[in-house]
């Protein structure tokens, strides 16, 4: 059927902010709609809020706007742009979210348009719970026990219910409706559990509804990705298979595919009730995923739900198979069918041809704890990973020690890498192999070394004991090796998956003398293709994986090469902007002729996407692997400055081994990294720094400190997102740091520096080509100096410096790229403090501001920055003046605290965001406003502030307070803040404070929805009291807006004023850049 000519122009939702449950694969499903439909003629609208991503570059959709994905704002849009369709299926949970709300509200009929890739009932049955329960029993599917719940006292008589069809009273699992990364559930062990996570999980479904089943915790968990066009064909693109049994949030389990444990039979009925599930809820075109479970004792198969859209696993499934599964769904959105679709990679093949994969691919979750210590690292039906590595093996051993790897965590592999901790004894061990955790896969490693059986591991986890049977042979295989047995050569164990780094441990040789030894016996790697069919058919699209056998599918390139290094999984403080710049830098050398290679391990990224580059390795970004990918393609050049800090910790090492990185060379990066050299440095340009020194033990750190005057921040040097970084204001607070958060050590020193107080830090971008320098932007960051700069929001212009102080830090950056001889791109942080200008440091690589700057101002900051490592000059790419936009653009942060409930929310120097959202407008309090509804903080226009202030900010605050009671809020208050208030001659209505213990106190009005708005400044220790916690967290969980800190506070009223007293308009980024 070709394709639909009665739409024209289609608006395309995109999925907001990254945030835990919904990362950047709908970035990347998002690119492949909107190059999937221009290809076909069509006009695309793209409505998303993120700056980071590729799909918000203004060449993707012929109208992009970034604005917050809200019913109201996309109403606006639909209202100014007339399009034909709505295409909400690519856009993750907030699309589908967003769009079925404009449905409900009538905004789609009253605009005449359509929704395409699934209708609203459609989408209402595989959403709803009850609705999909009564449509799997109408198709004689099995499902769990269940009830869904609008109430408590609905809740309590569901739970009786199954107590009495199952003759169990619990575990009972809470699954909310409508919410993300299954935000809001969680496993009931005991009624009390029941309430809360009932509660909890009421408060967060948008439409107050939450399924209650019973427990099928240790059953079997698997995914079927499932496509369907208009004229009823059906095919599975990928099965996927959990190595954690049901329990764990599929997004946090290790997952396997295709499935490795299923009989023939077995899979042939899932996939016949595939069909059938994605035929009953009635997605007419697409992709769907479906999940079902199987008990391993009785093999009884339940459907457990299914996404009527492009999911989370879409996007591993495209990756595993090859097969462009966004691509494919945009394409039949419109119209066409399965079978008049080619299939990209064999060009032979239509797409209704099931992809075949004769290799094994693992995908590993990436978790941050570290940045939550009070968070449960409990593993659960609520996801907590904040990104994902993938890897492809010809067996599962292979895949899963290459996926392990690829974590950036320091490992190298199951184990036998000299890191993990095998003092446990037998009853710590149990604990943490029976209670699902993020490190659970090495315990049991551990396990298997101190004795334990496949049988006893088992029973204590319900792992399958295929899976505990490959781990054993790997850990058996560590013994072998150890003991240089003749069975076992090197040529074995890399095909069990083993680094150079594991097999010189247990040797007890160097890295690269294995690689030597490997290499003279002829053990090198060889790359296979991935090409959707198990090889029937030709793969034209150079897509690699590494493995140890006989055939080498590797083809020779016909141009000037060059690799570039990815950033591997999403974590805190690398995320989407690092693989945002990698992307742009492989358009931007196919534009000047280079063949581009890229290597990365991440599934959800734009970057390993088959067709951004010329040739793309699914590899570990470590220096085995890179290196053997440099050996075998010898490219002319190779980025590392693009990937965040992956690339750069290894750039020192493939240098030395012939590796040629070009752009900014790796010893000018590390002499940025080393103080006494930068503080030389600075001395010889007369750029002023916080007083600073470096220690090496606790009584170094306290000397230092004494000298320079306290509050002192510390760190350890070479750091990612402000890692173990913290203010501390005593000699107390700096020792028991020394002692507890790092290991100082004279290769590893930790940096103590002047903590310069209520300064304003700026942010610049910098571009150089060794001549000419140029600003990007000067970024003026909201709150103040201490805060991590990825959590602070900042303002593209700067709105309170002076002239002069803007004309000193163009200055001094242009100066520091001439010093560090930059060949691409920069990033400097300053503080500005009592009109004097002190640099805080300097990064010689492209950062994660890179993409805000970019779409600003309208000029893509990363492409150039390629083209010039690859010897171009600015003044021929015409950009040799900074331009200042005549619009404001505000970055701001998104956090994942509502995951970590009870933890603290106030920021510090350490990152703690996953995401970002930018808000653009004329007015700057109309962009602030903006970029805090599209954090999903939506500013309150009256109602009640409630105001808890340190005593130090209590006289800063005054006209702050003075102007939140102009704009007609009611202020409420504990008794010291009141006070203050009070002798400003402001009402104000006193409460109890928590540790009072009466009432009614704030969180009595928080959960009683009285509190519009939190301003709740902290008491400045490193252990703020619980009481603040409390308060802080509570008002988070119920999603009211809450600023720790008074600039954020005065940003607010600012915002709110705007709100109150101008229209709020939208407007494409091709429209600003115009202006």
């Amino acid at each position: 059927m070709p394709k639909d000519t009665s739409i024209e122009k289609i608006l395309l939702i995109g999925s907001g902010p990254i945030v835990i449950g919904q990362g950047c694969e709908f970035d990347y499903s998002g690119v492949q709609a909107c190059k999937a439909l221009k290809e076909e003629g069509y006009k695309v609208v793209l409505v998303n809020s993120n700056p980071a991503t590729i799909m918000t570059d203004p060449e993707f959709a012929d109208r992009t706007y970034v604005e917050p994905v809200t019913p109201a704002i996309v109403e606006k849009i639909i209202q100014r742009e007339s399009p034909d369709a709505l295409l909400p299926t690519l856009g993750g949970q907030t699309g589908l979210n967003t769009a079925m709300d404009l449905v409900r509200e009538g905004v789609l009929d009253k605009y005449n348009v359509k929704l395409i890739g699934a209708n609203a009932e459609a989408i209402e049955k595989g959403e709803d719970r009850l609705a999909f329960k009564e449509a799997m029993i109408k198709i004689g599917l099995d499902l769990p026990q269940s009830g869904v719940a609008h109430t408590m006292s609905d809740a309590l008589t569901i739970s009786e219910e199954i107590a009495e069809k199952t003759g169990k009273r619990f575990p009972l699992i809470i699954r909310p409706a409508y919410t993300l990364g299954g935000s809001g559930g969680g496993i009931a062990y005991n009624s009390e559990e029941f309430e809360t996570i009932v509660n909890r999980g009421l408060d967060m479904s948008p439409v107050t509804e939450v399924l209650i089943e019973e427990s099928l915790l240790g059953w079997k968990e698997f995914e079927m990705e499932v496509m369907r066009d208009c004229k009823d064909n059906c095919v599975v693109i990928c099965s996927i298979e959990n190595l954690d049994p049901m329990g764990v949030h599929t997004g946090d389990s290790i997952t396997v595919a295709p499935s490795q444990t299923l009989t023939d039979k077995e899979y042939q009925i899932m996939r016949d009730a595939s069909f059938a599930v994605i035929r009953e809820i009635g997605v007419e075109t697409g992709g769907s995923n479906i999940q079902f479970s199987i008990c391993p004792e009785t093999g009884r198969m339940i459907v457990i739900e299914m996404n009527p859209r492009v999911s989370r696993s879409s996007a591993l499934a495209s990756k595993a198979t090859g097969f462009p599964i966004a691509k494919i769904a945009a394409k039949l959105a419109v119209g066409y069918t399965l079978d008049e679709l080619p299939n990209d990679i064999t060009r032979e093949t239509p797409a209704s041809f099931e992809p075949t994969i004769d290799y094994c691919v693992v995908k590993t979750p990436r978790f941050t704890f570290e940045k939550f210590p009070s968070a449960d690292p409990t593993l659960t039906t609520q996801m907590k990973s904040v990104g994902e590595a993938m890897s492809i093996g010809r067996t599962f051993k292979e895949a899963m020690q290459k996926a392990l790897r690829s974590l950036e965590t320091g490992r190298f592999g199951l184990g036998a890498d000299g890191k993990g901790n095998s003092k446990l004894n037998a009853e710590e061990l149990q604990a943490k192999i029976a209670v699902p955790n993020a490190e659970r896969i090495f315990y049991l490693r551990d396990a298997f070394k101190n004795g334990m059986t496949v049988d006893g591991l088992f029973g204590m986890t319900g792992i399958d004991p295929w899976f505990l049977r490959q781990l054993q042979q790997i850990c058996d295989a560590e013994e072998s090796i150890t003991a240089n047995d003749n069975d076992l050569s090197i040529r074995k164990a890399k095909k069990l998956g083993f680094s150079d780094r594991q097999i010189a441990h247990l040797r007890g040789e160097t890295e690269l003398k294995i690689r030597e030894q490997r290499k003279n016996e002829g053990v090198i790697p060889t790359y296979r293709l991935v090409d959707t069919c198990a090889a029937e058919f030709e793969a034209f699209t150079p897509y690699y994986y590494s493995t140890y056998g006989d055939e080498n599918e590797n083809r020779e390139g016909e141009k000037k090469q060059v690799m570039i290094l990815g950033g591997g999984p999403n974590r805190i403080g690398q995320g989407i902007e690092f693989d945002y710049c990698c992307v742009h830098a492989a358009f931007a050398l196919k534009e000047l002729g280079f063949e581009t290679i890229m290597v990365n391990s991440n599934p959800e990224t734009v970057s390993t996407d088959y067709d951004t580059s010329d040739k793309l390795y699914f590899e570990p970004l470590t220096f085995e692997d890179v290196l053997n990918i440099y050996e075998a393609e010898k490219p002319w050049g190779t980025i590392v400055q693009f990937g965040g800090q992956t690339p750069l910790n290894l750039a020192a090492e493939l240098e030395s081994n012939g590796v040629s990185v070009i752009g900014t060379s790796p010893k000018s990066i590390e002499l940025a990294e080393d103080r006494k050299y930068f503080s030389a440095l600075l001395d010889e340009l007369g750029l002023k720094q916080a007083d600073a020194g470096t220690a090496t033990s606790e009584e170094e750190a306290i000397k230092i400190a004494q000298r320079i005057s306290y509050p002192v921040l510390v760190r350890p040097s070479f750091v990612l997102g402000g890692r173990a970084m913290v203010i501390v204001y005593d000699d107390q607070e700096l020792s028991s740091y020394m002692r507890s958060a790092v290991e100082a050590s004279p290769e590893r020193p930790v940096l103590v520096d002047r903590f310069l107080e209520d300064a304003t830090e700026i942010d610049v971008d910098v571009i150089s080509d060794g001549e000419t320098s140029v600003v990007g932007a000067i970024m003026e960051h909201i709150e103040q100096a201490g805060i991590h700069s990825g959590d602070s929001a900042c303002v593209i212009p700067p709105f309170s410096i002076s002239d002069e102080i803007k004309e000193e830090i163009s200055t001094a950056a242009k100066a520091l790229a001439e010093k560090l001889e930059v060949k691409g791109l920069m990033n400097i942080q300053f503080a500005v403090k009592d009109e004097e200008l002190f640099v805080i440091e300097v990064n010689p690589r492209a950062s994660r501001t890179v993409p805000f700057v970019s779409k600003t101002i309208g000029v893509p900051l990363a492409k150039l920055a390629a083209k010039v490592m690859a010897g171009e000059k600015l003044a021929d790419l015409g950009f040799t003046k900074e331009i200042i936009p005549d619009h404001y653009a505000v970055k701001e942060a998104v956090f994942p605290f509502v995951k970590f409930p009870g933890t603290d929310i106030v920021l510090g120097p350490e990152m703690k965001a996953t995401g970002e959202v930018m808000g653009i407008d004329p007015d700057l309090g109309m962009a602030y406003a903006k970029s805090q509804m599209a954090a999903s903080c939506p500013l309150p226009l009256e109602g009640n502030v409630f105001i808890s202030l340190k005593d130090r900010d209590k006289d800063k605050a005054k006209e702050i307070i003075k102007e939140y009671h102009e704009l007609g809020f009611k202020l409420f208050s504990t008794e010291g803040t009141a006070k203050a208030i009070e002798n400003e001659g402001i009402p104000v209505t006193k409460l109890f404070k928590l540790a009072e213990k009466r009432r009614p106190n704030v969180l009595d009005m928080i959960k009683n929805g009285e509190i519009d708005f939190v301003i709740n400044t902290t008491s400045g220790d490193r252990n703020p009291r619980a009481d603040e916690v409390t308060i802080r967290s509570s008002a988070v969980a119920n999603a009211i807006p809450v600023m720790t800190n008074l600039n954020a506070a005065k940003a607010s009223s600012m915002a709110i004023r705007s709100l109150k007293s101008l229209d709020l308009n939208v407007k494409t980024l091709q429209e600003f850049h115009k202006s």
